[in-house]
């Protein structure tokens, strides 16, 4: 499913929007997380769709393979990070989330 294709499927836009917004503070699910989760391999649609619609959702709680927080959102993110306790690693290009300790699937 392409980007325009998503938008014109509102039905797939809301369940990414409300996977993101039940994510509880402190964990994190990655792109192809909340994709696999509707059945998708769309983890770059998942990214679209938050680019589009996420603003008011806790979008730094969505994060990059690896454990990487959103390109281009690093330092806007870490406040964030530590105002709930999210685990992180140190790394050469700054942080990464740990990943394991703070992934997050939902019931």
């Amino acid at each position: 499913m392409t980007a325009d294709a998503a938008t014109r499927e509102p039905g797939f836009v809301l369940h990414v929007l409300g996977i993101v917004e039940s994510i509880p503070p402190g964990r994190v699910m990655t792109y192809g997380d909340v994709a696999a989760v509707l059945g998708s391999r769309g983890a770059r649609l998942v990214g679209q769709i938050l680019a589009h619609h996420g603003a008011d959702l806790p979008w730094w709680r969505v994060i990059r393979a690896g454990g990487h927080p959103p390109i281009g959102h690093e330092e806007r993110a870490l406040p964030h990070y530590n105002a709930e306790g999210t685990p992180l690693q140190a790394a050469p290009d700054g942080y990464r989330i740990d990943y394991p300790a703070a992934r997050w699937t939902p019931a």
